[in-house]
């Protein structure tokens, strides 16, 4: 059994800063558990262009506000506490945080090690087995 605090991982090599955003993994690759699983905060004001080629990600809003853009068709859906999306096609798409920071729960398949930032295409790298 796993069993993890955000207090406690907070702060650790497992909290990742980058521009307009920082996450805490709760849950990596070394955890063996098939996907990673990611607190993530999206600073108020950032517009993060994002499409992961790699993976494939789920993410439920636990507090803010803010959008989504689908890039492949131009659709923008509300973001805010209580919704979830999945980019189950690998979607390339625009997230935006209002005035507020954005508290997102996040999974990722598959797992991510850790240390991944956004390359300039928005993704994460794909890991060899």
């Amino acid at each position: 059994m796993i069993v993890r605090k955000l207090s406690e991982v907070q702060g650790s090599d497992r909290h990742i800063h980058s521009k307009g955003w920082d996450s805490v993994r709760m849950l990596l690759r070394d955890d063996k558990m098939g996907f990673s699983f990611h607190i993530t905060t999206i600073h108020a004001g950032a517009e993060l262009h994002m499409h992961y080629k790699n993976h494939l990600e789920s993410v439920y809003c636990i507090s803010g506000k803010g959008e989504i853009e689908d890039k492949a068709t131009g659709q923008v859906h509300a973001i805010e506490a209580g919704t979830m999306y999945a980019l189950n096609l690998h979607d390339q798409h625009t997230l935006r945080a209002f005035d507020e920071p954005m508290v997102m729960a996040c999974v990722f398949n598959p797992p991510v090690t850790g240390a991944e930032v956004h390359d300039e295409s928005g993704a994460y790298p794909a890991l060899a087995e």
